[in-house]
């Protein structure tokens, strides 16, 4: 089962506190959205409200055609996977899965069938008589995520489901959550403060700020074209120029006034908008390449992150010719 969501001029508010203010979003049946912002932005609230934990102080929101305001949690088309597994310690994987169709009357042997498909694809068939405290904080969640798809919701809610776990396994789950939501075509909303999380697995990132949407987009373009500086600062790190009547302080830019902004990645020697030569004022070492500080010649105060390739010499003192590949002005 899967369901399209349109939220329609929403805002939230408690008490004096505004936490989400007109929002108005549509996802398609089947899409993988991740809602992405710093923390007190609205991305909890918003989900919150999908799921029916709370009800809008304006606006409203529809899953499929049906209107839910007044609609209880327990009503809804949707189930949630939280940070915490809320794992029942006493119970054996196959009955934590089970849980929801026992509350909803499934006989002993259908559930019991339907927990053991679960289990096995998220990739712990066969491990259906272990008990929560055997098993990793990655697996765990595994057998969180087929507790709420065994209900088969029309809507996956999750609130930041990976962020207990390490980097490594985190990167990992974060695969498979695409591939699962492939396999089962189900609607997924998923919150997260973790761009790279966000990149990773999204078919559209929402851009939180403020209880505002900034962005809604692919990855790529939230990252390569981003529509306002929040967004352009907040996926990953950017250099931010300022530009006044077509100039920068390196040279002339093809854009009368605003921000110049451009990924440290983006420069090299072969950018179409050129910077010229620039000194190398400090570097360090980060595995998949060299992160660099460096200064225009023509433009001494103006410092760049830049990142070169692995085997580039970075002497402080050492200069380069630099140039952007890709870049975006913003006017806001």
């Amino acid at each position: 089962m899967t369901a399209a969501v349109s939220i329609s001029n929403v805002s939230q508010r408690y008490g004096q506190a505004t936490a989400l203010t007109q929002v108005s979003l549509e996802i398609e049946a089947g899409e993988f959205v991740v809602l992405l912002g710093p923390s007190g932005c609205g991305k909890t609230t918003l989900l919150n409200l999908i799921g029916g934990f709370t009800e809008p102080t304006e606006g409203h929101i529809l899953i499929g055609t049906r209107d839910m305001a007044g609609v209880a949690p327990k009503d809804r088309p949707t189930t949630t996977v939280f940070q915490d597994y809320a794992l029942f310690p006493h119970m054996t994987l196959r009955d934590n899965v089970a849980f929801g169709l026992r509350m909803r009357g499934m006989d002993r042997a259908k559930r019991s069938a339907k927990a053991e498909a679960m289990l096995a694809l998220v990739g712990l068939e066969g491990r259906g008589d272990r008990r929560p405290h055997e098993l990793s904080g990655g697996q765990r969640q595994r057998v969180a995520l087929a507790r709420a798809l065994a209900v088969e919701p029309d809507v996956l809610l999750l609130d930041e489901p990976l962020g207990a776990l390490d980097l490594k396994l985190r990167r990992q789950m974060q695969g498979e959550l695409k591939a699962i939501q492939r396999r089962v075509g189900t609607t997924f909303v998923h919150v997260t403060h973790d761009q790279e999380e966000a990149m990773a697995i999204a078919d559209r990132i929402v851009v939180m700020n403020a209880g505002r949407i900034e962005h809604v987009a692919p990855p790529r373009e939230v990252y390569l074209q981003p529509k306002t500086l929040f967004t352009a600062s907040f996926m990953g790190e950017i250099n931010r120029i300022p530009v006044q009547g077509g100039n920068a302080p390196f040279g002339p830019v093809p854009a009368p006034d605003g921000t110049l902004c451009i990924r440290p990645e983006a420069l090299s020697p072969h950018g179409s908008l050129r910077i010229g030569l620039c000194r190398i004022d400090d570097a360090a070492f980060f595995g998949t390449h060299i992160r660099a500080h460096v200064s225009p010649l023509t433009a001494p105060d103006l410092r760049l992150v830049v990142h070169l390739p692995q085997s580039q010499p970075v002497e402080p003192g050492r200069v380069l010719d630099l140039g952007a590949e890709t870049y975006v002005v913003l006017t806001e």
